[in-house]
């Protein structure tokens, strides 16, 4: 089966929920309010795309390649970006929400999430070295045996991670942030 390939095209007002898109390429396209709920994406790969007020939540992202993405005011709810194809998986979201999801043994180096709300999303075991959460909500996220090196958490908001779970040098916090740091010491902070 060949694949088709779609380079350097708008697709816009397009509703492709429930649907599955198979044997496609997306080169340096753009996706402009677009509904992609329930899409099964598998195999799919995407190459410097762009996604600007779509809706993705639940979208199935089994082997799916992300290489050079960007994802604006997006609706990310519940996607299992572990199930991606890894190589040159690279992504940025920037007013996006992200909630339920999962980035578990994902690489994320250098990753930027601004503006984002990330409640409950599972980064166990995932590389963010070098990441910035830029005025995130993280409330509820799980950070276990992660990489956190000189990740800026600084302008972001109800995150919790045990230093001894996770490599933390360098890590940039806020004051604010510190009695979530020391949650399981179970100390009177004040």
């Amino acid at each position: 089966m060949e694949t088709a390939l779609h380079q350097n095209k708008t697709f816009d007002t397009i509703d492709y929920s429930d649907q599955r898109l198979s044997d496609t390429e997306f080169v340096n396209c753009e996706f402009i309010n677009c509904n992609f709920s329930k899409s099964d994406f598998t195999s799919i790969d995407f190459l410097d795309c762009s996604f600007k007020n779509c809706n993705l939540s639940l979208a199935v992202l089994r082997n799916t390649g992300l290489k050079n993405i960007k994802f604006t005011d997006c609706k990310l709810m519940g996607l299992d970006f572990s199930a991606c194809n890894s190589f040159l998986f690279t992504v940025s979201f920037q007013d996006c929400i992200l909630d339920y999801s999962t980035f578990i043994y994902k690489k994320l180096k250098k990753t930027v999430f601004a503006d984002c709300s990330l409640k409950d999303v599972d980064f166990s075991n995932t590389d963010l070295s070098l990441a910035v959460f830029k005025n995130c909500d993280l409330s509820s996220a799980a950070f276990v045996d992660c990489i956190l090196e000189k990740t800026d958490f600084r302008t972001s908001r109800n995150y919790a991670f045990d230093p001894s779970e996770n490599k933390i040098k360098g890590t940039k916090v806020s004051h604010a942030a510190l009695a979530g740091l020391l949650q399981k010491f179970d100390l009177a902070i004040e």
